[in-house]
């Protein structure tokens, strides 16, 4: 049974802009819809969700998505987004770049089913690849008067006396590339529907456009807000750069950390946009959260959600078992348990000192807090945190007559050395 989607997404707060008609088309009968995704890397990254959201309620509502990797498009620049044109991608990058995309792609639609409405992955560098520049003015480019493109808000804004970067012809043509993928889509896999976020308004409808000069059809259009959080900065950046799906790139615990700190205000947005909970539960979640906010409901659910689609349960209960560790009462098997990995992830940024393999079998614990470490400034000062039973090795108390041994090593190399529950220090044991 087919859900209401344009219903759907907009109590989630989904919808910026949607072209008049296309509610009413979608609940007539299935259709396919597709979002445009950048290949620039071979991963997704947080920021590139709310268009994969999209497609995932799409598809729950009983539509075919499509996910088109813009291996074309993503060789040059597009004049809503940055500045600077994008670097040529070889065939080889791109094919490399694609699959790791499509696998995670896999972990929100359904790709393999025999579903009428099963998610197709295609490649705009496939049928672009051939195309002549020729051939491309003439079957194309004739179709879209200059007039027409030059009114695009993201092309006045680059052409505005205040810019200083200015529109390369490149650029300026790649609403003609998107728009000719729209026709193309529409043709080959009767895609009507074309989503994305709302900087993409003009490149989509002038897909709309192309439809209806050339096929006298019609297309339809749907974008979604830029999502933004409550301070005002970027989503899905931090201080390191982007959050990544890749656990290569961004471990199952920064990622579960990532939602984990979400303010209150944005994890109420965020729980309607990237969780699949309906809107009763939702509703629900966010009364429980407003009656108790210390409990970070909200942020709780967002967290682990998220993190068992992108990784998995098994991963997401590391991440819980590593935040207890950071931030609950532990102890060295807790620490112990971990792999180096994760547990050099909860200790990134902390300060670290190297020490040799022969140097911390009988090591006096002043001796490490200070000469070895650098972690207190002088014994006197060592002496006094030990007695006031503020030094913990492996988060568990020390007193002044403690002796480092083997013992206290963490996977074979590490001593964590805290000073309260804020101050910690790595000692990393080399042989």
């Amino acid at each position: 049974m087919k859900k209401d989607f344009v219903k759907e997404v907009t109590w989630r707060g989904m919808v910026h802009d949607v072209m008049p008609g296309t509610q009413e088309h979608l609940n007539e009968e299935v259709r396919a819809a597709y979002v445009g995704i950048d290949p620039t890397a071979d991963s997704l990254h947080v920021g590139h969700l709310v268009g994969v959201m999209l497609l995932k309620h799409f598809q729950l509502s009983g539509h075919k998505p499509v996910a088109l990797i813009g291996g074309a498009t993503g060789m040059i620049g597009d004049p809503s987004g940055k500045s600077d044109e994008r670097n040529l991608l070889d065939e080889e990058t791109l094919a490399k770049n694609q699959a790791g995309i499509k696998k995670q792609l896999s972990k929100f639609l359904d790709f393999e089913s025999d579903a009428e409405n099963a998610a197709i992955l295609v490649n705009n560098y496939d049928w672009m690849k051939e195309f002549s520049f020729i051939d491309f003015i003439r079957d194309v480019g004739k179709h879209m008067t200059v007039n027409y493109m030059m009114s695009k808000d993201s092309v006045k804004k680059r052409l505005d006396a205040s810019s200083q970067v200015g529109l390369s012809f490149t650029e300026f043509t790649y609403q003609l590339v998107q728009g000719y993928d729209f026709l193309h889509l529409f043709r080959h896999h009767s895609c009507s529907l074309q989503m994305g976020g709302s900087d993409q308004w003009g490149n989509i409808t002038t897909g709309t456009e192309l439809i209806r000069r050339v096929d006298q059809e019609k297309g339809y259009a749907l974008t979604c807000p830029l999502i933004t959080k409550a301070d005002g900065a970027k989503f899905g950046k931090t201080a390191s750069g982007n959050i990544w799906l890749d656990p290569e790139k961004t471990s199952p615990f920064k990622f579960y950390q990532f939602w984990l700190n979400t303010s209150d205000d944005d994890a109420e947005k965020f729980i309607k946009i990237f969780t699949f909970r309906d809107q009763e539960e939702i509703e629900g979640l966010i009364e429980k959260h407003k009656a108790e906010p210390h409990l970070r409901t909200l942020q709780k659910v967002l967290a682990e959600d998220l993190t068992i689609t992108v990784h998995s349960e098994v991963e997401l209960e590391k991440a819980k078992k590593a935040t207890q560790v950071l931030f609950g009462k532990s102890t060295f098997d807790d620490l112990a348990s971990i792999d180096e990995k994760t547990f050099l992830d909860i200790f990134d940024g902390v300060p670290q000192a190297e020490i040799s393999t022969d140097l911390i079998q009988g090591l006096d614990i002043v001796e490490a807090l200070t000469t070895h470490s650098d972690f207190l400034k002088s014994k006197g000062e060592a002496r006094r945190a030990l007695k006031q039973n503020s030094i913990s090795i492996n988060k568990e108390k020390v007193k002044e007559d403690h002796v480092l041994s083997s013992k206290d090593l963490i996977n074979g190399k590490y001593v964590l050395v805290s000073k309260g529950k804020k101050q910690n220090f790595l000692l990393v044991v080399k042989s």
